[in-house]
């Protein structure tokens, strides 16, 4: 069973940065693909970061694009997700989340894909 732990959220004003950090236990990180999604008060959960198990593709949401950085270092069994410019609208419980592919390029992006989650970790963008 994969397990997953995000960590790194808090209060931020706009223009600032964060990196969020998802640790994962339990399987070789090296035959997952590892997604990030952010899920707004009354919104659907939206998936706006990934990285292929291979570490050679990423995939961002326009929304995100050149201000997010998806990353992953396998020896550390980490994936994290630099955030910076943040903006209110990014205001969100962000997740990590795994789906196993083998080791490909290839990157799910729909969450029915991604079986195992962690708990959260609020990102509150304000000044």
């Amino acid at each position: 069973q994969l397990q997953l732990v995000d960590s790194g959220g808090g209060l931020v004003q706009p223009g600032g940065s964060l990196r969020l950090s998802c640790a994962i236990s339990g399987r070789i990180l090296d035959y997952y693909a590892i997604g990030w999604f952010r899920q707004a008060p009354g919104e659907e959960r939206e998936g706006v970061a990934y990285i292929s198990s291979s570490d050679e593709r990423t995939y961002y949401h326009d929304s995100v694009k050149g201000r997010f950085t998806i990353s992953r270092d396998n020896a550390k069994n980490t994936v994290y997700l630099q955030m910076n410019s943040l903006k209110p609208e990014d205001t969100a419980v962000y997740y990590c989340a795994a789906a196993l592919t083998g080791y490909t390029d290839y990157i799910p992006r729909d969450r029915k894909d991604f079986g195992s989650w962690g708990q959260g970790t609020q990102v509150i963008v304000s000044s």
